[in-house]
């Protein structure tokens, strides 16, 4: 991650939430100066238009995901102490409050009309999880943890999609508790009964 100031943190992690509150559309820098107590023109200072800012944020949260993802890798050997950890991170995140959305969900709801840089991070980002989710589907699998029905791919790609549905449903019911009834479903469905 790039090097910012504290100011333009400030001003991403608010970029952030209004992100995961409403989607790219949803907001101006007259909404974010507002929110962060600065001018506009000093939002233009650190980013020169809301396509760098969003670029930035985009790019910050793939890249922390894509470190947490090879922590789990790092600390974790067991496949479903691996899913496990990535629903549990899920369901922490919806009932604190404090990143209750993934934002590339949001965006990819927008895809078709957001800027081509922009876009392009959100596919990368679906990419890197469904590329980490049918690994560890894989090895799991092959040690006997897992039972798929499809290939891992597939089934990552499902996975993925259910488990964003789950989000999408805490928040249509305005229950976190809505993302665990639908979370754990999918991955106990997954596990090999011996």
């Amino acid at each position: 991650m790039i090097e910012r100031s504290p100011k333009a943190r400030e001003i991403m992690a608010n970029t952030r939430q209004l992100l995961t509150a409403g989607g790219y559309k949803s907001f101006s820098y007259a909404d974010l100066a507002e929110r962060v107590g600065i001018r506009k023109a000093s939002i233009h200072h650190h980013f020169p238009g809301k396509e760098d800012l969003v670029k930035a944020v985009v790019q910050d949260y793939r890249a922390e995901a894509q470190a947490g993802m090879a922590a789990m890798d790092q600390q974790v050997n067991d496949p479903l102490a691996k899913l496990k950890g990535y629903a549990d991170f899920w369901s922490a995140c919806i009932k604190d409050g404090v990143s209750p959305f993934c934002i590339c969900v949001m965006l990819a709801v927008e895809l078709p009309t957001l800027p081509e840089d922009i876009a392009a991070e959100v596919t990368g980002h679906f990419s890197d999880l469904s590329d980490w989710l049918a690994s560890l589907l894989s090895a799991g699998e092959e040690q006997g943890v897992f039972q798929l029905n499809e290939t891992a791919e597939v089934e990552a790609k499902t996975l993925m999609a259910g488990m964003h549905g789950a989000m999408l449903a805490a928040r249509a019911f305005n229950n976190p508790q809505v993302f665990d009834q639908i979370a754990w479903p999918l991955i106990n469905k997954m596990v090999k009964v011996a």
